[in-house]
């Protein structure tokens, strides 16, 4: 906890957070319905994507899953990649060497898979989730946690209840989340007084509460 953040750094390592765990999330939710739409319920991937407030088009599995991937929405894996890629490089110097090198490799598979001759399969899939976990691995492998984590890991937890709010999930597993997220928020803000959450808030109001948190911990540093 002895580093000095400027706000603009500690922006950036919350959004690689929030963006890494969204394209994780996304990809795992995708590979459910892809498997769905291929062996039960071609309408799945529509289904889902709805929830997100996004209106697919596709007539195939794998037309399903280039689309989730490379199509042209908000939650194009490709483009949250580049935003985290662009989130890791304003923050190289704060980033495990292994993690940041692992990110740019992540970075130009999802570039490379857009191509339109290239094939999407569970091949490609399992090399996508493992360098996340690799990623993942190597920001949280080290003993003595800076508050440089500390934001990484306010990302993450910030966008899996997002996420998890999104797709109207058990709303007690967000609140569980929530729990750590305060805890964090009182380690980098010690002396900072903040409503908590309320099981019967809705989606809105949860996030805007988590929002006002960060931004008060993000302008303090």
């Amino acid at each position: 906890m002895e580093q000095l953040l400027t706000a603009n750094v500690a922006n950036n390592l919350y959004w690689f957070g929030r963006y890494l765990e969204r394209i994780e999330a996304t990809l795992i939710e995708v590979v459910i319905a892809f498997d769905e739409v291929l062996d039960t319920d071609k309408n799945k991937g529509k289904e889902f994507y709805k929830k997100l407030e996004i209106d697919i088009q596709y007539e195939t599995a794998k037309e399903f899953l280039k689309v989730g991937i490379c199509g042209n929405h908000d939650a194009n894996l490709n483009l949250l990649m580049g935003y985290a890629r662009e989130n890791a490089i304003i923050c190289r110097s704060l980033m495990d060497t292994e993690a940041f090198g692992s990110v740019i490799e992540l970075s130009n598979l999802l570039k490379h898979s857009c191509n339109n001759t290239f094939d999407l399969d569970y091949e490609f899939i399992d090399k996508v989730q493992s360098l996340i976990s690799e990623i993942w691995g190597e920001l949280t492998r080290k003993q003595h946690r800076n508050t440089s984590d500390y934001f990484i890991r306010l990302g993450k937890l910030v966008e899996k209840v997002d996420l998890h709010l999104r797709l109207e999930k058990d709303k007690e597993f967000s609140l569980i989340i929530m729990e750590e997220i305060d805890k964090i928020v009182t380690i980098l803000a010690p002396d900072s007084k903040f409503k908590p959450h309320d099981r019967n808030d809705s989606h809105e109001v949860i996030m805007n509460s988590i929002n006002a948190k960060i931004n008060k911990i993000i302008v303090g540093n």
